[in-house]
């Protein structure tokens, strides 16, 4: 009897958490200075490709989420004061994975050099020495930037947002930025704004510095987020939901993670 009704009572505990992870609000960090991955529509409300995927995974396994908007570098801060459940898909560097966790990938985009139209400047210090160079703070770009430009003479700057990187290009206070490609194409270069500008030489790659993919932050040790996240994630992969709201904005783009052999 007093088997029966410990595994009663555990059975009970179980579809009670169960039940609470189903019901519950997400708070997701987010910057919404990034489009087309991060942006207020016209009447202000988060929209961009990673919303709209966060909003399908959270609808997938039947929880709210709620956006708590902070600038891209204070992501991180604000997951490790609880402010936040987890924060939008960035790098899962090996330098991040330190300090905490991440779900499984979400999407893959190069980083690139953007610069003016007709510019020599390639992604190399060589090209890039003594020349502006704009990277968003915190980012995988800063740490490439900082650890490989930075020493060899390269004045590397770092921005707060993105939008404020392309202003300051367009105004020519900057030679350079290195971007995540995608945004750059798909937000900046799309507008009558960037016109006049172009993605430049090939994609920049680290093994170590940068990650096959992006992927959801997470505390360490937040394993019931972390299924809920990844649970979700393989329903909207499984029916074409993934695929569609990636369509959506970017067309026939391969931006799916292709992990290396042995991996």
């Amino acid at each position: 009897m007093i088997r029966k009704t410990l595994a009663m009572a555990a059975f009970g505990l179980m579809m009670s958490s169960m039940a609470h992870a189903e019901g519950e609000t997400l708070r997701v960090g987010a910057d919404l200075a990034f489009p087309p991955f991060q942006f207020r529509d016209a009447s202000g409300n988060p929209s961009g490709f990673e919303i709209d995927v966060t909003n399908a995974i959270c609808k997938a396994v039947n929880v709210k989420c709620e956006y708590v908007v902070s600038s891209f570098d204070a992501e991180i801060p604000s997951l490790m004061a609880k402010k936040v459940d987890f924060i939008s898909p960035q790098g899962a560097t090996e330098k991040r994975r330190k300090v905490i966790d991440f779900s499984d990938f979400v999407f893959h985009i190069p980083t690139k050099l953007v610069a003016p139209k007709g510019s020599p400047l390639l992604p190399t210090p060589e090209s890039l020495k003594g020349k502006r160079v704009a990277v968003q703070q915190g980012s995988i770009q800063e740490m490439y930037a900082n650890t490989f430009w930075l020493p060899k003479g390269v004045d590397v700057v770092a921005y707060a947002d993105q939008d404020t990187i392309y202003q300051d290009l367009i105004a020519g206070r900057l030679d350079a930025s290195l971007s995540p490609g995608v945004a750059v194409t798909f937000g900046f270069l799309n507008k009558p704004e960037g016109k006049d500008f172009a993605l430049t030489g090939p994609e920049v790659r680290d093994d170590k510095l940068f990650s096959i993919g992006s992927a959801y932050g997470l505390r360490k040790g937040d394993d019931k987020v972390k299924a809920l996240l990844n649970q979700g994630l393989a329903k909207i992969i499984a029916d074409g939901t993934w695929e569609k709201i990636k369509t959506h904005y970017f067309g026939n783009l391969e931006m799916a993670v292709k992990r290396p052999a042995g991996q």
